[in-house]
């Protein structure tokens, strides 16, 4: 599985920067081809689900994720949220987590990803262009 680890620092107080990241349907602005469905009712919570639909007519795929922790930041405490791919063309897990630092927060995100239908793509090739993609989504959702 290719790993991916990116950091960011915002301005925006940690609650702030908690709600845009975990706001699901928000991600396909910054990914291109990409409609986001949340099949489960809010508010966010352990057993949410949604799928990212990528690409054009017979080219398209399905990203099914499901929520499988939930912490929102509280009075000082990280925030923590982890997503588990459950589809039959990508697999892998997604955590975001977020820390009150100074006046804004760190925003850390961990990615283990791996392209189910395609095999033999070397995680040498998918980490770089997962890393740019989820660095741009990041940057995107914290608005910088």
């Amino acid at each position: 599985m290719a790993r991916i680890l990116i950091r960011r620092r915002t301005a925006l107080p940690p609650e702030e920067a908690w709600r845009r990241l975990t706001a699901w349907e928000h991600h396909a602005r910054h990914v291109p081809l990409t409609s986001i469905t949340v099949a489960t009712p809010p508010p966010t919570r352990v057993g949410t689900r949604f799928t990212a639909r990528t690409g054009v007519g017979r080219a398209a795929f399905d990203d099914p994720m499901e929520v499988v922790r939930w912490e929102p930041p509280v009075r000082g405490r990280p925030g923590r949220c982890r997503l588990e791919k459950r589809g039959r063309v990508m697999a892998g897990w997604a955590e975001v987590e977020v820390t009150g630092r100074d006046a804004g927060a760190l925003v850390v995100w961990r990615e283990e990803v791996r392209v189910r239908a395609l095999p033999w793509l070397p995680d040498a090739l998918v980490a770089p262009a997962a890393r740019l993609l989820f660095g741009r989504v990041v940057a995107g959702l914290l608005g910088g």
